[in-house]
């Protein structure tokens, strides 16, 4: 390890062999390590210090293996500093103590004699997690919605989403399914001169060739059998906003033709009128699909006259397993947001869960994180989740000395896989579930032959 990390560790055990040994291994890489036999010091030392983690005894009267000497400190330390870390150490192993322990807030539960690897990392697991609301990478304003990362490659996404929003550029978003594209385009929004005004989406790839026109453009009165009255369109209804068009590159060439035109003239007609009105909107459109290029198959070509007008600007949603950084932020934030909803008490992710979390490729990106993590909350019944809680197919082989995970393809079909099973091979019901339009899954069927 090269360089100590920035954090101040306080140990408090009334055997002063245990003070030393820990004091001696810790210092090699964090910054402060301090150590005390008086539990009474508690208050002073931990009010003046600020400590990040502290390592508590459970136990500090002879004869007394109960633990609640160290319930009633770390009671204390709560108090003084709710943001302190909080590890309980002790001989005695007790899965109720345990279990009591994590309620009043500790952060973790370490048996002695403890392993001095695995003491770090439980001591770093802690710091990661006080770094999560810190490392919530945001613009000033911290409009919602919020984006969270700190890897470089979402890194440099934040970068060019600050300087494209407040102008009135058109931006295409690319990125596989479930990476999180239809956030990035609220995100566009809320940072732009126009987050007052409307943001209106559409996912064009699921639209027919009857409702397209209608959808987009509206229609009026007796324009065709079922207009019973006059429509906006979405282009009308996003005026002064944002039009968001998603899988736009699932439109076929009549419907880029006509999508075209509106863009150029920068007006639209709703069926059955002859009268023009004129647009004020900012466009963003996303794709999970190449189009920059010609394709051998006509039917997925895309025009490049329209390419040019809605990609002024491109943004690369890069997937998850080129980010691996920001799972264990992913991850947490999911946790928090799903114990709270469903009324769990777990409140952090133990280091193998992280370890288990990282080595899996994510075909389907965060979103297949994030049901992943809502899932597992609702399933277990422990208080920290265990690989057991997750439905990851072959990835629950992954083993503690970092096996490489299959191909991107073998776990995409097996993930597909997985969805159509529950599904009862329903198309429209795994579609959605996927988060991909019924088009692009018949393409993965093909693909995977299922």
């Amino acid at each position: 390890m090269t360089g100590k990390q920035a954090g101040r560790i306080l140990i408090i055990d009334d055997d002063v062999d245990v003070l030393h040994s820990a004091r001696m291994f810790l210092k090699q890489y964090f910054e402060q390590v301090d150590t005390q036999e008086d539990p009474t010091q508690v208050n002073s030392l931990v009010s003046q210090n600020h400590y990040h983690v502290v390592l508590l005894d459970m136990n500090f009267r002879r004869g007394e293996h109960d633990g609640k000497e160290g319930l009633y400190w770390l009671e204390r330390i709560r108090e003084i500093d709710p943001e302190t870390g909080v590890i309980l150490i002790t001989a005695y192993g007790d899965i109720e103590l345990a279990v009591e322990a994590m309620r009043l807030g500790a952060a973790n539960f370490v048996l002695k004699p403890w392993k001095n690897q695995k003491l770090l990392e439980a001591i770093e697991t802690v710091l990661s997690r006080q770094q999560v609301k810190k490392k919530r990478v945001m613009t000033p304003s911290r409009a919602s919605p919020t984006m969270i990362g700190q890897s470089e490659a979402i890194r440099q996404v934040f970068q060019l989403i600050s300087k494209v929003a407040p102008t009135d550029a058109n931006v295409l978003i690319l990125g596989e399914n479930g990476t999180g594209k239809d956030l990035v385009a609220q995100f566009i929004h809320q940072q732009s001169t126009r987050k007052n005004q409307p943001f209106m989406r559409v996912d064009v790839g699921a639209l027919t060739s009857t409702l397209f026109e209608s959808e987009l453009f509206g229609h009026v009165k007796g324009a065709f059998t079922d207009a019973y009255q006059d429509k906006a369109g979405k282009f009308e209804q996003a005026s002064g906003g944002t039009l968001f068009l998603d899988e736009i590159g699932n439109l076929s060439l009549t419907q880029q033709a006509k999508l075209l035109s509106v863009l150029q003239t920068r007006k639209v007609s709703r069926i059955g009128s002859n009268q023009d009105t004129s647009l004020d909107i900012r466009l963003i459109c996303a794709t999970n699909q190449p189009i920059s290029g010609a394709s051998v198959d006509q039917e997925l070509a895309f025009r490049q006259d329209l390419l040019y007008r809605i990609n002024t600007v491109e943004i690369q949603i890069p997937p998850l397993r080129e980010r691996t950084d920001d799972i264990p932020l992913l991850a947490q934030h999911f946790l928090e947001q799903y114990a709270e909803k469903y009324q769990k008490k777990q409140s952090s992710l133990p280091d193998k869960m992280i370890h288990y979390l990282t080595n899996y490729s994510w075909p389907g990106n965060v979103r297949e994180l994030q049901h992943a993590i809502e899932r597992a909350v609702i399933l277990s019944t422990k208080m920290e989740l265990q690989p057991e809680d997750f439905n990851l197919g072959e990835a629950t082989n992954l083993s503690a000395d970092n096996e490489l995970p299959k191909t991107l393809d073998e776990n995409e079909r097996n993930f597909i896989k997985q969805a159509l099973d529950r599904h009862q091979g329903n198309i429209t019901h795994t579609a959605k579930e996927l988060g991909i339009t019924r088009t692009a899954l018949y393409r993965r069927l093909e693909k995977f032959d299922l």
